[in-house]
């Protein structure tokens, strides 16, 4: 998981791929409550995972291995609430203070829906680390105030469910954060990061949900969001970029790349590990063959490999 995306898998009422538990978020998504079922659509989340690891996407999309939450997920998680929650007030009361102060009942409504997050906090019986952790979340809600002011703005949608069938059949999903729509019609797609702006070498990997959810939008609505924007609030940084047409018919084009590639990969039961500097934050290295781990048996039906004839392709009629 890269490090500006560090409430992924951890929002109540996230979405995740159809079939699969998906909770990254403790023992709620451990492989014996459903049975393993094929993959049937594609989240950002998921997506990333698939690029990042192969084997990483198996663990947690087929096999639903249970992960442990972590604070800055949480964290993520706690201030995309209280975000959310303050345009219920009349804009002239979307204040500062005011957002700082929904902080307490918002933590208490996630740790109700989410029992397993007590595990964060068990060893701290002063409270000290939490106290800690959360005032890093009212800085993170303060910081915003200095980036967006929420007094002048009415967004149309907040937290909003998508989902698209494209021709292939591949359907996508997801949730987008906030959507403003200006009196002309023009849509802007907003997501917030509580981590760090990315170096810009990086950005386009950043923007990469954000165009996944524009290509949602346009599937949908027949209409390219004018802008997307990502507010780090962890550096304080704002990154927008305004798509075109090329840019979504490009991310669809990946998209199903993608896709015929966990299908192949699901079909063989071949999920190849890709080491990289991020396995140290993996919760899975005790199932990884890279740290002398063994990853459980397959639990999906796995066909066999099409003869070197038939891959080499064939001519004429069937």
């Amino acid at each position: 998981m890269d490090s500006s995306s560090e409430d992924a898998g951890a929002r109540p009422g996230a979405v995740e791929d159809s079939g699969t538990a998906g909770s990254s978020g403790g023992a709620a998504g451990s492989a014996g409550e459903r049975a393993a079922m094929a993959p049937t659509s594609l989240s950002p989340s998921r997506a990333g995972d698939f690029m990042q690891c192969p084997l990483l996407y198996r663990f947690r999309v087929i096999d639903r291995l249970p992960e442990k939450p972590s604070e800055a997920a949480t964290r993520g998680t706690l201030v995309h609430a209280v975000l959310e929650r303050l345009f219920d007030a009349p804009a002239g009361e979307r204040t500062a203070p005011r957002a700082k102060a929904l902080i307490p009942g918002q933590w208490d409504r996630l740790r109700e829906s989410r029992p397993e997050l007590g595990e964060l906090f068990a060893d701290d019986p002063e409270g000290e680390r939490l106290a800690r952790w959360l005032g890093e979340a009212e800085q993170l809600v303060e910081r915003w105030f200095t980036l967006e002011d929420p007094s002048r703005l009415e967004p149309a949608e907040r937290e909003l469910f998508v989902e698209a069938e494209l021709e292939s059949g591949l359907r996508l999903r997801g949730i987008i954060d906030r959507v403003d729509v200006a009196p002309t019609g023009e849509v802007r797609i907003v997501d917030y990061k509580t981590g760090k702006a990315p170096r810009p070498e990086y950005a386009e990997g950043a923007l990469f949900q954000m165009k996944f959810y524009a290509l949602v939008v346009w599937r949908l609505k027949q209409v390219v969001p004018r802008r997307l924007q990502l507010v780090y609030l962890g550096s304080g940084d704002v990154l927008t970029y305004d798509p075109v047409l090329a840019d979504l018919e490009r991310v669809e084009r990946k998209l199903l790349a993608l896709w015929e590639a966990i299908r192949r990969a699901t079909d063989t039961g071949e999920w190849r590990p890709r080491p990289t500097k991020l396995c140290g934050w993996c919760d899975h290295q005790a199932h990884c063959p890279e740290f002398g781990g063994t990853p459980p048996p397959y639990p999906l039906p796995v066909r066999a490999p099409e003869s070197e004839a038939v891959q080499q392709g064939r001519m004429g009629r069937d």
